[in-house]
């Protein structure tokens, strides 16, 4: 289930420049918003069934940038100047059942702030929407609105970051999405690989997004903006919408839109 946030850019308090690098602290936000519930939280998780056998619960949201219309980059600070008074953030959500009261209610006014030492900006969550679920189709077009991420991982844990249009990139986004699936529902995908193939429409942007940015723990992941046609089954064509595309879904890597 996906959710559309409108977030009034609240100036007065720290300003209006984000670091350039914010995506990891949109995922802070989150893990904190959903902490604060407690029992509730709790409650919707067991519901959900979305609980290991270990204890451990899944990971299984994803989201978007910050869509913001009008905004300036900083280059040399490494900056993201806000200029408009409200922006967009969209987050999904696997879990179906009550997930549209609990998420709205827990999401409704909160404030927050997004940033590191340097620039940091604070948020009012001023409406949440659930957005309707599209018609999915066997073939679609989709864009991503935040990088994708895929990962190869070579010999001496040595981890290569594909481009969508390298030659094993369809076979490791829909591998990685088989993976998620049968953590999801406890049982083995029943769709065969072969059945999905991934077509990138025009050049990939590459994008080097810094996690942890001025850490000990920093570290850099390659991800890539791009439009792309995929074929697949509908059942699995819903969850690669709902779960995003590739890895590290859960720091925001590969939400996708789609294209009509």
């Amino acid at each position: 289930m996906r959710f559309k946030l409108q977030l009034e850019v609240n100036k007065n308090v720290f300003g209006n420049r984000l670091p350039i690098n914010y995506q990891y602290e949109q995922s802070a936000v989150i893990y904190r918003i959903l902490a604060r519930a407690d029992k509730d939280y709790a409650t919707w998780l067991h519901e959900n069934g979305y609980r290991m056998e270990n204890g451990k619960t899944f990971k299984f949201f994803s989201y978007s940038r910050f869509m913001i219309e009008k905004y300036k980059v900083l280059r040399e600070k490494e900056q993201l100047q806000i200029l408009s008074d409200t922006i967009e953030w969209q987050i999904s959500f696997l879990p179906e059942k009550s997930t549209q009261r609990f998420i709205q209610g827990l999401f409704m006014n909160q404030v927050f702030e997004v940033g590191d030492r340097r620039s940091k900006v604070q948020f009012i969550v001023r409406n949440v929407e659930v957005m309707p679920s599209p018609d999915f189709t066997e073939e679609m077009t989709f864009r991503t609105l935040s990088p994708m991420c895929l990962k190869l991982r070579r010999e001496r844990k040595k981890v290569d970051y594909l481009s969508p249009a390298d030659t094993a990139a369809s076979y490791i986004l829909f591998k990685g999405l088989m993976g998620k699936y049968a953590l999801f529902y406890g049982i083995e995908c029943p769709f065969p690989i072969e059945d999905c193939r991934m077509e990138v429409l025009g050049q990939p942007k590459s994008a080097l997004v810094k996690i942890k940015v001025d850490t000990p723990q920093e570290t850099s992941v390659r991800g890539f903006m791009c439009r792309m046609r995929i074929s697949a089954p509908l059942e699995m064509m819903r969850f690669l919408y709902e779960s995003s595309a590739g890895s590290l879904s859960s720091m925001g890597f590969g939400f996708l839109d789609i294209e009509k």
